[in-house]
């Protein structure tokens, strides 16, 4: 048996725009799981602290700990007999790969340039803007998760299933997966 009933099934990681959180609902409305998104998780300390999203990402930036801390929530309810089936994050497979997780660990892959036309799709925009706010991020976060954990987001070592989704729908991708988890016996 591939996972455990005690502890998280499947980790989703992939930049903004790779379908993530498109493919975390199918699987959940598919097999009655539950999840957790570490842009909620993001989201509900900075309500929690009472200050705006911008205000806590800076926070985060000139104060790595209280990163770390956001982190250490996603790992604790990957191992929580009462966690979540599937956990969404940029580094939940990381995680899951250090801490030794026997569970799936995907990385959906897709290029800045395809990510830039969905982005541009769902909001408008320019595909020039868009791709350029893309590369800049990309940039943004690479330092950060080098400067915190010497992690380099290029490196897909953790990962034991990668899926580039340039040319797939939302549907082919989560019976992709959906085919894993079946094959893992999950």
């Amino acid at each position: 048996m591939f996972g455990g009933d005690d502890v998280v099934h499947l980790t989703v990681s992939g930049h903004p725009g790779s379908g993530t959180s498109t493919l975390v609902a199918n699987l959940c409305t598919k097999r009655g799981w539950s999840f957790l998104n570490g842009g909620a998780v993001f989201r509900s300390i900075s309500e929690e602290r009472g200050i705006s999203l911008e205000d806590f990402s800076a926070l985060c930036d000139s104060e790595p700990e209280v990163d770390k801390s956001l982190d250490e929530r996603l790992i604790t309810a990957m191992m929580d007999e009462n966690g979540p089936e599937i956990v969404e994050s940029r580094l939940s497979g990381w995680w899951a790969y250090r801490e030794n997780i026997n569970c799936l660990r995907l990385w959906i892959s897709v290029t800045p340039e395809e990510r830039a036309r969905r982005v541009v799709k769902r909001e408008g925009g320019s595909q020039t803007d868009a791709l350029a706010r893309i590369h800049s991020r990309m940039e943004t976060d690479q330092i950060r998760y080098h400067n915190l954990y010497e992690i380099s987001l290029g490196n897909l070592t953790p990962y034991n299933l990668i899926i580039n989704s340039d040319t797939l729908s939302a549907n082919e991708v989560t019976e992709l997966v959906e085919a894993e988890l079946v094959k893992r016996g999950v």
